[in-house]
Protein backbone atom coordinates (compact mmCIF):
# COMPACT_ATOMS: atom_id res chain seq x y z
CA UNK A 1 0.00 0.00 0.00
CA UNK A 2 1.56 3.37 -0.99
CA UNK A 3 2.16 5.92 1.75
CA UNK A 4 0.85 9.46 1.47
CA UNK A 5 3.57 12.09 1.94
CA UNK A 6 2.70 15.35 3.66
CA UNK A 7 5.92 17.38 3.51
CA UNK A 8 5.16 20.10 6.06
CA UNK A 9 1.96 19.21 7.99
CA UNK A 10 0.69 22.69 7.24
CA UNK A 11 -2.38 23.44 5.15
CA UNK A 12 -2.20 26.88 3.54
CA UNK A 13 -5.24 27.71 1.43
CA UNK A 14 -7.30 30.65 0.25
CA UNK A 15 -9.31 32.47 2.90
CA UNK A 16 -12.68 31.06 1.79
CA UNK A 17 -11.38 27.52 1.38
CA UNK A 18 -12.43 24.85 3.89
CA UNK A 19 -9.47 22.50 4.55
CA UNK A 20 -10.04 18.96 3.27
CA UNK A 21 -11.03 16.26 5.71
CA UNK A 22 -7.77 14.74 7.03
CA UNK A 23 -9.32 11.26 6.74
CA UNK A 24 -9.70 11.76 3.00
CA UNK A 25 -6.10 12.96 2.66
CA UNK A 26 -4.71 9.97 4.53
CA UNK A 27 -6.94 7.06 3.51
CA UNK A 28 -4.08 4.57 3.80
CA UNK A 29 -3.94 5.14 7.57
CA UNK A 30 -0.30 6.23 7.30
CA UNK A 31 1.25 9.58 6.46
CA UNK A 32 4.51 11.41 6.81
CA UNK A 33 4.68 14.56 8.91
CA UNK A 34 7.89 16.57 8.61
CA UNK A 35 9.67 13.40 7.53
CA UNK A 36 8.33 11.23 10.37
CA UNK A 37 6.15 8.30 9.28
CA UNK A 38 3.02 8.10 11.45
CA UNK A 39 0.15 5.68 11.69
CA UNK A 40 -3.26 7.36 11.95
CA UNK A 41 -5.55 6.32 14.80
CA UNK A 42 -8.99 5.78 13.31
CA UNK A 43 -12.14 5.25 15.37
CA UNK A 44 -15.85 5.50 14.69
CA UNK A 45 -17.97 8.30 16.13
CA UNK A 46 -19.48 5.77 18.54
CA UNK A 47 -16.02 4.68 19.73
CA UNK A 48 -14.95 8.30 20.35
CA UNK A 49 -18.18 9.03 22.25
CA UNK A 50 -17.69 5.95 24.44
CA UNK A 51 -14.06 6.84 25.16
CA UNK A 52 -14.39 10.60 25.85
CA UNK A 53 -16.61 12.53 28.23
CA UNK A 54 -19.06 14.98 26.58
CA UNK A 55 -16.80 18.03 26.97
CA UNK A 56 -13.74 16.18 25.64
CA UNK A 57 -15.77 14.91 22.69
CA UNK A 58 -17.11 18.40 21.94
CA UNK A 59 -13.65 19.99 21.95
CA UNK A 60 -11.50 17.21 20.50
CA UNK A 61 -13.82 15.79 17.85
CA UNK A 62 -16.23 18.69 17.11
CA UNK A 63 -13.66 21.55 17.34
CA UNK A 64 -15.31 23.23 20.32
CA UNK A 65 -13.49 25.15 23.04
CA UNK A 66 -13.56 25.20 26.82
CA UNK A 67 -14.32 28.43 28.66
CA UNK A 68 -11.23 30.55 29.40
CA UNK A 69 -9.68 30.11 32.87
CA UNK A 70 -11.80 26.97 33.46
CA UNK A 71 -9.30 24.27 32.43
CA UNK A 72 -7.51 22.12 34.98
CA UNK A 73 -4.08 22.78 33.44
CA UNK A 74 -4.34 26.55 32.97
CA UNK A 75 -2.34 27.39 36.12
CA UNK A 76 -0.57 24.04 36.62
CA UNK A 77 3.18 24.19 37.25
CA UNK A 78 3.71 20.39 37.54
CA UNK A 79 6.81 19.05 35.79
CA UNK A 80 5.93 16.47 33.15
CA UNK A 81 4.75 15.76 29.64
CA UNK A 82 1.33 16.66 28.25
CA UNK A 83 -0.22 13.88 26.12
CA UNK A 84 -3.21 13.85 23.76
CA UNK A 85 -6.30 12.69 25.67
CA UNK A 86 -7.51 10.78 22.59
CA UNK A 87 -4.42 8.77 21.59
CA UNK A 88 -1.85 9.33 24.38
CA UNK A 89 0.77 10.80 22.00
CA UNK A 90 3.17 13.22 23.72
CA UNK A 91 2.45 16.80 22.61
CA UNK A 92 4.15 19.30 24.95
CA UNK A 93 6.84 19.30 27.62
CA UNK A 94 6.02 21.32 30.74
CA UNK A 95 9.32 23.19 30.32
CA UNK A 96 7.76 25.03 27.34
CA UNK A 97 4.60 26.06 29.26
CA UNK A 98 4.20 29.72 30.18
CA UNK A 99 1.51 32.02 31.59
CA UNK A 100 0.18 34.03 28.68
CA UNK A 101 -2.87 35.32 30.55
CA UNK A 102 -5.18 34.11 27.76
CA UNK A 103 -7.09 31.64 29.94
CA UNK A 104 -5.85 28.42 28.36
CA UNK A 105 -2.60 26.50 28.87
CA UNK A 106 0.04 28.07 26.64
CA UNK A 107 3.25 26.56 25.29
CA UNK A 108 5.94 28.06 23.07
CA UNK A 109 6.85 24.79 21.28
CA UNK A 110 5.50 21.27 20.77
CA UNK A 111 7.51 18.31 22.04
CA UNK A 112 8.32 17.47 18.39
CA UNK A 113 7.60 19.24 15.11
CA UNK A 114 5.80 16.10 13.94
CA UNK A 115 3.44 16.00 16.97
CA UNK A 116 0.77 18.21 15.40
CA UNK A 117 -0.66 19.47 12.15
CA UNK A 118 -1.38 23.15 11.51
CA UNK A 119 -4.54 24.00 9.55
CA UNK A 120 -5.71 27.42 8.37
CA UNK A 121 -8.91 28.24 10.29
CA UNK A 122 -11.22 30.95 8.95
CA UNK A 123 -14.18 30.20 11.23
CA UNK A 124 -15.90 32.80 13.45
CA UNK A 125 -14.82 35.70 11.20
CA UNK A 126 -11.13 35.31 12.11
CA UNK A 127 -8.04 33.96 10.39
CA UNK A 128 -6.19 31.66 12.75
CA UNK A 129 -4.05 28.54 12.66
CA UNK A 130 -5.68 25.51 14.24
CA UNK A 131 -3.49 22.76 15.69
CA UNK A 132 -4.58 19.13 15.67
CA UNK A 133 -2.91 15.98 16.95
CA UNK A 134 -0.97 14.42 14.09
CA UNK A 135 -1.89 10.88 15.12
CA UNK A 136 -5.63 11.12 15.79
CA UNK A 137 -6.68 14.52 14.35
CA UNK A 138 -8.04 15.74 17.70
CA UNK A 139 -8.62 19.49 17.75
CA UNK A 140 -6.22 20.89 20.36
CA UNK A 141 -6.50 24.66 19.99
CA UNK A 142 -4.68 27.34 17.99
CA UNK A 143 -1.18 28.71 17.55
CA UNK A 144 -0.48 32.45 17.42
CA UNK A 145 2.68 34.42 16.51
CA UNK A 146 2.78 36.39 19.80
CA UNK A 147 4.64 34.02 22.11
CA UNK A 148 7.92 34.36 24.00
CA UNK A 149 11.41 33.51 22.77
CA UNK A 150 12.90 31.31 21.50
CA UNK A 151 10.04 30.54 19.03
CA UNK A 152 7.79 33.60 19.25
CA UNK A 153 4.82 31.22 19.14
CA UNK A 154 1.92 30.72 21.57
CA UNK A 155 0.19 27.37 21.37
CA UNK A 156 -3.12 28.06 23.10
CA UNK A 157 -4.44 24.59 24.00
CA UNK A 158 -7.67 23.37 25.60
CA UNK A 159 -7.01 21.55 28.90
CA UNK A 160 -9.64 18.88 28.13
CA UNK A 161 -7.49 17.75 25.19
CA UNK A 162 -4.51 17.04 27.43
CA UNK A 163 -3.39 14.50 30.00
CA UNK A 164 -0.39 15.54 32.12
CA UNK A 165 2.00 12.70 32.99
CA UNK A 166 4.22 13.94 35.84
CA UNK A 167 7.94 13.12 35.85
Amino acid sequence: MPLTRVPDCRVEEAQSYVPPDPWKRHRSGFFSCRGVLMEKLQKTIEEWKAMLDPEQYNVCRLKGTERPFSGKYNATKTDGVYHCICCNEPLFDSSTKFDSGCGWPSFYAPIADSAMIEIRDVSHGMIRTEVTCAKCDAHLGHVFPDGPPPTGLRYCINSVCLDLVPR
